[in-house]
């Protein structure tokens, strides 16, 4: 297996991505959301999302197959500045446990480098992500914020403090 971490560039790479988008919410979220909702949630939607915030985004591909993303750039949560924000973070279950969310996320925080802080909004109850991020440095800070997703979730916000070498 040869896994390409880059830059999402082509329309091929967009439609991929946004396949991963779709797929990953129907495998990683069917236990956490209305079904009613994740049905709503069309290939279609996903293929628009993934044109409208094409930039920022890296992909993960294996041979010419996206098979995961990250999204990346400056946090918008007013308590937080000058902090950085991976926004989004999706593999494909059968990718799962082979480092490739690891490397997209190491290299969503290489691009991230000017900050000394980064922030990820990870779903309640979403215990495999919040594993890894914890696993990657992150540490919740006790801050939620409540979102729709066909009814009322709770996202909580996990932190990873970058220290700077000492010279």
């Amino acid at each position: 297996m040869n896994i390409v971490i880059k830059l999402m560039e082509t329309d091929a790479e967009i439609r991929g991505k946004a396949y991963v988008h779709w797929k990953s919410w129907q495998e990683s979220y069917s236990c956490l959301l209305d079904s009613a909702f994740l049905e709503s949630r069309t290939l279609e939607n996903c293929v628009s999302m993934a044109h409208r915030w094409a930039e920022n985004t890296l992909i993960a591909k294996d041979g010419e197959k996206v098979i995961g993303f990250a999204a990346y750039g400056s946090c918008q949560d007013g308590d937080l500045r000058d902090t950085g924000e991976v926004t989004a973070l999706y593999l494909l279950a059968e990718y799962h446990g082979q480092g490739i969310g690891y490397r997209l996320l190491c290299e969503a925080l290489d691009r991230l480098g000017e900050f000394q802080r980064i922030v990820v909004w990870v779903l309640e109850g979403n215990e495999r992500a919040i594993r890894f991020y914890e696993r990657c440095g992150f540490q919740g800070d006790g801050k939620e914020k409540e979102i729709m997703l066909g009814s009322p979730r709770k996202e909580i916000r996990m932190i990873l403090e970058i220290s700077l070498p000492v010279s």
